[in-house]
């Protein structure tokens, strides 16, 4: 998982989801524009002829809503490229062409002949790069910000927060939105519902007795890379009955110093799982050289893994916060 840049700038614009071979009815589709908010701005939209997303959480917001064969490609990062085999989605990956394996580029928009890009700010949109918005417009090409990363957006803009929705709630906002934006609207809110349904049946439970500190460890030695309160691991955690021992932090992926981790003191340790560096790695630098090694999580065993997939904000969250559920259940808390 990249760590965002430090210097920001002006931009804008299971039951499982039903994945490959999703039935979209086609009568709900339409020529006309539509009127949706992004990150607090009104946008109108004529439907994206050739729309292409960047990374995991954009592209399976697509999928979910059976729009795979609507799309003029992918940009899909080397370093999480087996998410789209494991997915509950591979079908959709596999039918979709993959125009990048790197960063979201300019040149690779243009090249693919796109017309519309949806992606993260400093998640796929960075001006460090010449890729924003603003420099998508500039060439006719419309762009949709992913609403998880308002807050990013609004920091750079120095305006406040205009759309300061936590992950869930922004993901149900982009599908949506993506629902009027491509004339899928029904399809759009029998996923949404779906998914809110799941998340009710989850917050009916009753509260734990004493709600077990969980620490999201991505990567990192010197300072650990991990989930601030504005990702979709803090919301999963909540809804599984644990405390995000990084919940303090009012930022989206970023480091963590380690004493102020081994203050918390966690329960439990939740790893994310991608190609960048493999599990087992992780797994033995946690148990025998991190400054968590005498940890209660560790001392017990209690380490629990999350496929990045699951990890990043998108339709597969319900399902990452029932199986740490189920796991929370098993260890007795």
């Amino acid at each position: 998982m990249s760590r965002p840049s430090r210097l920001l700038a002006l931009a804008l614009v299971p039951v499982s989801v039903t994945a490959c071979g999703a039935e979209v009815d086609r009568s709900e589709s339409t020529t006309a524009p539509s009127k949706v908010t992004n990150c607090g701005v009104s946008q109108s939209y004529s439907p994206p002829k050739a729309p292409v997303a960047y990374d995991v959480s954009a592209i399976e917001k697509m999928f979910a809503l059976g729009l795979s064969d609507r799309m003029r490609g992918i940009v899909l990062p080397a370093s999480v490229k087996s998410v789209a085999k494991s997915s509950t989605y591979a079908k959709d990956y596999a039918a979709v062409d993959t125009i990048g394996t790197d960063v979201l580029s300019q040149e690779q928009v243009v090249s693919a002949k796109s017309d519309w890009v949806f992606a993260g700010w400093q998640a796929g949109f960075s001006p460090e790069r010449g890729i924003t918005p603003d420099s998508l417009s500039k060439l006719g090409i419309r762009s949709y910000l992913q609403e998880e990363t308002c807050f990013s957006y609004d920091k750079a803009k120095t305006r406040g927060t205009t759309s300061g929705l936590l992950a869930l709630d922004a993901t149900y906002r982009d599908l949506t939105n993506l629902g009027d934006v491509f004339g899928v609207e029904g399809k759009a809110k029998e996923v949404v519902d779906g998914l809110q349904k799941r998340q009710r049946a989850l917050q009916a439970r009753p509260a734990r007795t004493k709600p077990p500190t969980v620490f999201v460890y991505d990567s990192g030695t010197s300072e650990p890379y991990t989930a601030g309160r504005r990702t979709a691991p803090n919301d999963i955690i909540t809804l599984a009955g644990g405390r995000n021992a990084a919940a303090s932090l009012d930022a989206r992926w970023d480091v963590m110093g380690w004493e102020s981790v081994v203050k918390t003191e966690p329960d439990v340790i939740v790893v994310v799982d991608y190609d960048k560096e493999p599990l087992t790695r992780k797994l033995a630098y946690l148990k025998n050289q991190s400054p968590l090694k005498t940890s209660k999580a560790v001392r017990n065993n209690r380490i629990h893994v999350l496929d990045y997939g699951q990890a990043v904000s998108g339709p597969r969250n319900l399902d990452a916060a029932e199986a740490l559920t189920h796991y929370l259940d098993k260890q007795g808390f």
